[in-house]
C-alpha cells in the first residue's frame, strides 16, 4: 500500500492535519490506470514477490541491503530476479535484494558520500526528499538516522519499485508518495531538512521551486540542493534552445555564483558550496538493470565535455543553505 496508516497518523500527530485529508485523493489521482497503462502489469510484479521475512537488512551501506542469499531457495530467487526485471528501468541505487545486486543506472552512493559528509546530522530528524525516485536516497537517509523520512516523485514505476523495498521492510518510516512538490500545501514548514537534487534544471521557473522548498523547511531547517551548472560569473545561465544532453525539458542552468544569489534572494542564508563534480560516464550508464541510453550517447563522442548539443557536458554542484530561525 503507497499510502500507509503509518504516514498519515504521523502528519496527524505532527499537526498537518491538512495534508493528511488530502493525501488520499492526490496518490489514487497521480496511481490512475487510465493514464498509466502499465500500473497493473507493476502491481502483478508486487504480487509475485515471494512471501519471505529478511533475515537482515543495511541501509547505511552503498548497496542498500534487503535481505540475505540464504533467505530464498534458488528457484524463489530467480523468481524474484524476474520480478525486479518487470520494473525496468532502475536508474537509482544500487541495491541488493536477497543476494540480488541491482546494478542501477546511476551510481547513486557515489553523490550520497559526496553530499553526506557535508550537511547537517540527520539524526532524529524529519526529512522531505524532493525527485527521491525509487526512494534510494531516502533510505541512504533514515539509515543516515533521519526519525523520519517522506519522498515525492511524480513518476509511478519508481514508486512501484519502492514498494519492493517496503514490501520486506514494512515498518521502516521512509515512504515514498507519487506527487510532486506543487502537490504539496504552501508553507508546511514541516521538515528540519529538505534535499532537492536533480531537480531545479527542470523547472520552468526555478526560483518558485526554490520558494517552495523553502515553505517547506521548519525556521532554522537545513536545505541541500544539487543542479547542474555551468562555469561564469554571478551573471551567467544557461538556457538551452532545444534538448540539453537529449533531455527535453532543461530550463536554466545557472553558474554557481548565480546560483548562490538565487538562494539568497528566495530567503536562504548560510549558503555554502560543498561539492562541484562533472558527471562521469561510470557514474551514469547503461546496465543491464537499464538498458536505454545513457550519458555516453548524450555526449559528443569526439570531447567528453560537450553533449551532442555542443553545450557543456554536465557538471553538477551541491549546495547547503539554511532558512533563517
Amino acid at each position: 500500500m503507497i499510502l500507509s496508516e503509518s504516514l498519515l497518523s504521523y502528519l496527524r500527530e505532527a499537526g498537518l492535519n491538512e495534508w493528511a485529508e488530502m493525501l488520499s485523493a492526490q496518490v489514487e489521482g497521480r496511481m490512475d490506470e487510465a493514464r498509466y497503462g502499465d500500473l497493473p502489469k507493476w502491481q502483478a510484479v508486487l504480487d509475485a514477490l515471494p512471501k519471505v521475512s529478511p533475515s537482515r537488512f543495511n541501509l547505511d551501506t552503498d548497496a542498500v541491503q534487503v535481505g540475505g542469499a540464504d533467505d530464498l531457495s534458488a528457484e524463489d530467487q530467480s523468481a524474484l530476479r524476474a520480478s525486479l526485471m518487470g520494473l525496468h528501468p532502475w536508474r537509482k541505487g544500487p541495491f541488493e535484494l536477497f543476494g540480488i545486486p541491482i546494478d542501477t543506472e546511476w551510481h547513486s552512493d557515489w553523490k550520497w558520500n559526496r553530499v553526506s559528509q557535508h550537511i547537517s546530522s540527520l539524526q532524529g530528524r524529519t526529512v522531505l526528499d524532493v525527485g527521491s525516485g525509487n526512494g534510494y536516497y531516502a533510505l541512504r537517509m533514515h539509515g543516515a538516522g533521519a526519525e523520519r523520512v517522506i519522498g515525492i516523485d511524480p513518476t509511478p514505476v519508481f514508486v512501484m519499485q519502492y514498494q519492493v523495498i517496503r514490501r520486506y521492510l514494512p515498518e521502516i518510516p521512509v515512504d515514498i508518495l507519487p506527487l510532486a512538490l506543487e502537490d504539496l500545501p504552501t508553507k508546511l514548514q514541516a521538515f528540519d531538512t529538505v534535499f532537492s537534487m536533480g531537480v531545479l534544471y527542470h523547472r520552468r521557473s526555478p526560483l518558485d521551486h526554490l520558494y517552495l522548498l523553502k515553505g517547506c523547511l521548519r525556521p532554522g531547517g537545513e536545505l541541500v540542493m544539487e543542479t547542474l551548472v555551468i562555469e561564469g560569473d554571478d551573471q551567467q545561465v544557461l538556457m538551452p534552445e532545444g534538448r540539453y544532453a537529449k533531455m527535453r525539458n532543461t530550463w536554466f542552468i545557472p553558474s554557481v555564483s548565480m546560483l548562490e544569489i538565487w538562494l539568497r534572494r528566495c530567503g536562504f542564508h548560510e549558503v555554502r558550496l560543498v561539492d562541484v563534480s562533472q558527471t562521469s560516464v561510470e557514474e551514469q550508464r547503461s546496465t543491464e538493470w537499464m538498458t536505454f541510453e545513457s550519458l555516453a550517447d548524450f555526449l559528443d563522442p569526439n570531447d567528453q565535455n560537450l553533449t551532442v548539443e555542443g553545450y557543456p557536458a554536465p557538471v553538477r554542484a551541491t549546495l547547503v543553505a539554511r532558512k533563517p530561525a
